[in-house]
């Protein structure tokens, strides 16, 4: 008898002890962080802010108790502007570091080459900064296939019309102007940007007089801006993101007479100010954010504490990036999960008021498959102007904080 209760004892103590493991394993499983790695261009101007804004986002989850006791983890990577780089940080980050998400790249060569690496690893993925319309094609092209790929800032076709948008309220209907240059980047995201261009510019009443696609390692603008003035637009509509630096030093010791109006990626950072040695002032660029703006009540907070932290405002990415990781987060609360396909299904449900407005993603049956969408209610844009050194909103009026104003070499012919 004594045996035997022996015998039960030891069985009744390992049931306990088992018990007692597997509640500490899951107490230790619902614990565990939720990863999120960060691939982006650390050392670019536009692209410095990207793991900045991510950590912030990070700390401010993980400060408020995190999700559902989990822990926001960034583990971030520097691809030095290479799309070889950044396809080996993604391996890294899910084969090795055994993160649930990835943002990466404000570059898009850098996106569509990470996009197949998304589905292979089955991993959800997200852009900050990345506009080719390629990139949410092809998530409607092969849904099963590209699903894990997110598309978090607007698309070129997007763009193009928050420009135009722009354009019309200020430039053709408050200025008058008639005619415009496009000059922009030779690079992925701008092909269909100027094919937007070229569309939508005469739609709202400037017709499109040269189309200037340029190598992003030109060092000499002058005979395009020779070009230019040779056929004597009343605007310059621009799509530069690798550059920005040398054409805008160049047209302002050139004392081009020509406004530069439309996306300049480098321009919404904080520094290009410093970094043209104030040759931005009268620069007026396309952002989804900027500084004192308050597209929704989280714009300015967050663009003070990012200041606050690293000493300068963010770029448009940062912006993005700041909001995705809150998204991110708030897909893994909803989901109960950081399984990749549920979620994938949580992010497609976002409905998520950020720094840059209302996200919400377009469905499998839209052309532009997981892209945020534009429009009213949602994300439009701002078009800001450099002036007095600093990166003022000049539209749309809800947020615009003062007129145009230009240099004294840009010559207005059409008031």
């Amino acid at each position: 008898m004594k045996t035997i209760l022996s015998g039960a004892l030891r069985m009744v103590l390992g049931a306990a002890s088992l018990g007692a493991l597997m509640t500490a394993s899951g107490a230790a499983l619902a614990a565990a962080p939720i990863r999120i790695g960060v691939i982006a261009e650390a050392q670019a101007i536009a692209g410095a802010s990207i793991p900045q804004a991510a950590q912030l986002a990070a700390d401010e989850i993980n400060a408020g108790g995190g999700v559902d006791g989990r822990k926001i983890e960034i583990i971030s990577y520097d691809n030095h502007s290479s799309s070889a780089d950044s396809v080996r940080a993604f391996q890294r980050a899910v084969n090795e570091d055994k993160v649930n998400a990835v943002i990466a790249s404000y570059i898009s060569e850098v996106v569509l080459a990470l996009e197949p690496w998304a589905s292979r690893l089955k991993t959800p993925f997200v852009t900050p900064g990345a506009a080719s319309n390629e990139i949410s094609k092809s998530v409607h092209a092969d849904y099963e296939k590209n699903k894990y790929t997110f598309h978090g800032y607007l698309t070129s076709a997007a763009l193009a019309l928050s420009v135009c948008d722009a354009a019309k309220e200020l430039l053709v209907d408050k200025m008058h102007m008639k005619s415009a240059v496009i000059m922009s980047e030779d690079a992925a995201w701008t092909k269909p940007l100027d094919v937007g261009y070229e569309e939508c510019l005469p739609k709202v009443g400037l017709k499109v007089l040269d189309h200037i696609r340029f190598s992003p390692d030109t060092t000499d603008f002058t005979p395009i801006f020779n070009k230019i003035e040779g056929s004597k637009p009343d605007v310059i509509i621009t799509g530069i993101s690798h550059v920005g630096v040398q054409p805008t030093v160049q047209w302002k010791n050139q004392e081009v007479p020509i406004p530069m109006f439309g996306i300049s990626s480098q321009a919404t950072n904080e520094t290009f100010g410093k970094d043209t040695n104030q040759a931005a002032e009268g620069v007026l660029y396309q952002g989804v954010s900027g500084p004192g703006v308050a597209v929704t009540p989280k714009s300015v907070p967050f663009a003070e504490n990012f200041k606050k932290k690293f000493g300068n405002y963010p770029s448009y990415a940062g912006y993005t990036a700041y909001d995705e990781v809150y998204y991110i987060a708030d897909a893994a609360k909803r989901a109960g999960s950081t399984d990749a396909d549920k979620l994938v299904a949580a992010l497609e449900k976002t409905d998520w008021e950020g720094t840059i407005g209302r996200v919400q993603f377009y469905g499998k049956d839209d052309p532009f498959t997981h892209s945020i969408k534009y429009g009213r209610g949602l994300i439009t844009g701002l078009m800001l102007q450099w002036q007095d050194g600093k990166q003022i909103a000049v539209w749309p009026k809800e947020v615009a904080k003062t007129e145009i104003k230009f240099p004294s070499f840009i010559k207005l012919t059409t008031n």
